[in-house]
This record gives structure tokens, C-alpha cells and sequence, in this order.
């Protein structure tokens, strides 16, 4: 498994590369990760190629490595180790994916995570195409992802969702601090940059006239900024960066959870992991949380969906949910039970189908190609929202 993203760097794309390893190892498979990381590595199983450098990306930035030297230990161990798969998470990401697919030593799955703007799939269509076409399967994270790269890198693609380790979130024990108080609690988590909407929630907060808790978690370049222009609201609670143990016990203890993102987001898996911890959630109706969050194959919205950059909206709903504990209570019970579509060990099973089939197509096996085939016709029917079955 390949990753452009530095591995001892939290991220999207590397919480998906880890969780996936450790759901294929507890089937028996053995699986090494092949990426960039800046210290050590949070878990086994990683085979570094070297510090990241920080690039800016789809309104982030992105910590990847694209040094000569990082594509030199990628090729010595592509090449010194008999891989059965090469899996890559982002392949047109520059650094190891890249090399790893122009080297292309095994057969080759395709991930592609980003959504939002990215003009390199335009301005680049034909290298894209020429690069994706050394892939075996193609596989986009949501009907977003997939929208974005399919301008440059034309079908089949295959649609699976990002994966969640429910136990984890199921299992939480409610944050104790929050007890003691009796004041309902609002918990952000992400980072502090425009695209996630911070700004809009505190904005949205000057309509809420209440006695409450807002615990803010995570940093970034907005943070110093935005904590002067709110230093006079005693509610909020800047939490800086906190342990995966914390976040899902404050997940657990949230009275609701708020994820008022602009934009650029292919899928929530945030969302996920805060409807599993049985938080209520408001999240702001881009595509790629309706697909996750929405109504689905004839269940209602698993949360309350509000206007994109709208804190007046955004702000009545919070009034409207901290003073409806049943509503709460019926939000909380439909997102553990939409969270059980989206677990890692199914994730895991899915993309087992599509390692046997590319493995066995790639000697021309009539049955190889048959089940990518049959996976990727399963995956797709429907349209993008139906992703979720799997």
C-alpha cells in the first residue's frame, strides 16, 4: 500500500491507509506501507522514503515528497519486494505513488480520495489519462471523487466509500468533564483553515443565545485569528490538537456534533466517526456529506443537513436541536445505525474482491475479470449514493 501523504502526519488519506491495513493483516494478509514520514511511525508495518515537504493543495496543505531521493528508496523496494498488489492511494500525487506506477511491479489499484477544484486533472488530462491507464482498477472514494477525476480518466470506475473502525467509536466512554457542568456541548473537530467552516460556526453562535460548552479541537492557519476576534464568548474552549482517545470520547459525550465544512470534501468520514460515538450531527449539504449523511435507499437524513456558509441557518438549527432532546436522541439512533454502512472490515472485503480479480485477470482469468466487473456494476448501481451497500 502506497502513500503520497506523510504517514506521521494525521490526514484523510493516511487514517484510510492505516485502518485498511490493519483490517486486510487481521485477515490473514500480510501488508506493508510504502510513503514519506517526519519521525516515527505511529504503527509497524511502514517502510519510510523520507521527509515530506508541505505543498498547497485543494485549500490545505498537503505533505508530500517529491525528492529524487524519497522515488530512490520507493523503486529498492518495489523492486527488492515480491508484491502480489501494489495499492495506490492517490497515484497522480507527485512522489512514491507516481513512481511506484510508473514502475508498476505488480498489479494495480487505484484510490483516488480528493474532490473539489483541482485544475491539474484539466490542464494535465492527457498525462492523467496516460498514468491511469497503467492502473488496473480504478476506485474513487464517492461520487465527488470520482466527478473529479473521471474529467481527465474516462471508465470503468469502480465507487467504495471510506472506511471506518466502528469498535473504536462504538466503545468510547463519554468525556468526564463534560458531566459535571450540565450544559450542553458542541464539539468541533478539523483543522482551522476556510474550507472546513470554522468562522461559519462561530458566526453562527452570536444567534445562539445560550449557556453551553464549545469545545473546539485541532489548529491551523486561522486559529490565532479567529480565537482574537472570539476572545469575549466564554463558551468556547480551544482544545488545540487532541489524542484519537480524547476525540472519541468528546465524539461520545457531544450533545451535537458540527461539521460546517465549505467545500473540497469527497466524503465525511468525520461524520461517520461521530455518528458511531452516537454525537448528533449538523453538517452543511455539500455533495460529499449528503452522499454520507443524506437520505439513503429510503431512509431519512442521518443528520440535519443546513446551507453551505449560511451561520444564521446554521445557527437556528442549533437552537432548534439543543432544545429537542428527542430529536437528538432520534439523530444520534439513525447515525449508529448508517454507521454500520460504512465499517472498514466491509471496506476491506470489497477490496479483497477487487485484489483477486486483478490478480487473476492480470493472467487472463476469465473469473478475474468477470468479478471486477460484477463489483464494479454492484458498486455503481443505482448511482454514487448506493456506495454505501458495500
Amino acid at each position: 500500500m502506497v502513500c503520497p501523504y506523510s504517514l506521521t502526519v494525521p490526514g484523510g488519506v493516511q487514517g484510510q491507509v492505516f485502518g485498511l491495513a490493519r483490517a486486510l493483516r487481521e485477515r490473514g494478509h500480510t501488508v506493508q506501507i510504502i510513503g514519506p514520514a517526519d519521525g516515527p511511525s505511529p504503527e509497524g508495518g511502514v517502510r519510510a522514503v523520507g521527509p515530506s515537504l508541505l505543498n498547497a493543495a485543494n485549500g490545505s496543505m498537503a505533505p508530500i515528497a517529491p525528492d529524487p531521493t524519497a522515488q530512490m528508496r520507493t523503486i529498492r523496494i518495489l523492486r527488492d519486494e515480491p508484491f502480489d498488489v501494489v495499492h495506490l492511494h492517490e497515484p497522480l500525487v507527485p512522489g512514491p505513488t507516481v513512481t511506484a506506477l510508473l514502475m508498476r511491479s505488480a498489479p494495480a489499484v487505484g484510490t483516488f480520495h480528493a474532490a473539489g477544484d483541482q485544475p491539474a486533472y484539466r490542464s494535465m488530462s492527457g498525462l492523467a489519462r496516460w498514468f491511469a491507464a497503467r492502473l488496473d482498477a480504478k476506485v474513487a472514494v464517492s461520487e465527488e471523487a470520482r466527478a473529479l477525476a473521471a474529467e481527465a480518466i474516462p471508465e470503468p470506475w469502480t465507487v467504495l466509500f471510506n472506511g471506518v473502525e466502528l469498535d473504536e467509536f462504538r466503545d468510547a466512554e463519554p468525556w468526564a468533564d463534560a458531566e459535571p457542568t450540565g450544559r450542553p456541548t458542541i464539539l468541533f473537530v478539523g483543522r482551522h483553515e476556510e474550507r472546513k467552516g470554522l468562522d461559519v460556526l462561530l458566526a453562527a453562535l452570536e444567534h445562539v443565545d445560550l449557556d453551553l460548552d464549545v469545545w473546539i479541537a485541532g489548529d491551523g492557519p486561522q486559529t490565532e485569528e479567529l480565537r482574537a476576534r472570539y476572545a469575549h464568548d466564554p463558551r468556547l474552549a480551544w482544545l488545540g490538537r487532541i489524542s484519537n482517545e480524547e476525540r472519541n470520547q468528546r465524539l461520545a459525550a457531544a450533545s451535537l456534533f458540527v461539521a460546517p465544512s465549505l467545500g473540497g470534501e469527497s466524503f465525511g468520514v468525520i461524520l461517520v466517526e461521530a455518528m458511531a460515538a452516537g454525537a448528533p450531527v449538523i453538517c452543511s449539504d455539500i455533495n460529499g456529506y449528503v452522499g454520507v449523511a443524506g437520505p439513503l435507499d429510503g431512509e431519512p437524513a442521518a443528520a440535519r443537513l443546513v446551507a453551505v456558509g449560511d451561520p444564521v441557518e446554521l445557527g437556528a438549527a442549533l437552537r432548534e436541536l439543543l432544545a429537542d432532546p428527542d430529536e437528538r436522541r432520534r439523530l444520534s439512533d439513525a447515525g449508529r445505525h448508517r454507521a454500520e454502512r460504512f465499517s472498514m472490515d466491509r471496506l476491506a472485503e470489497a477490496y479483497l474482491v477487487i485484489y483477486q480479480a486483478i490478480t487473476l485477470g492480470d493472467s487472463g482469468s476469465t473469473f478475474g475479470r468477470g468479478a471486477y466487473h460484477a463489483l464494479r456494476s454492484a458498486a455503481r448501481s443505482g448511482g454514487g449514493r448506493r456506495m454505501a451497500q458495500w
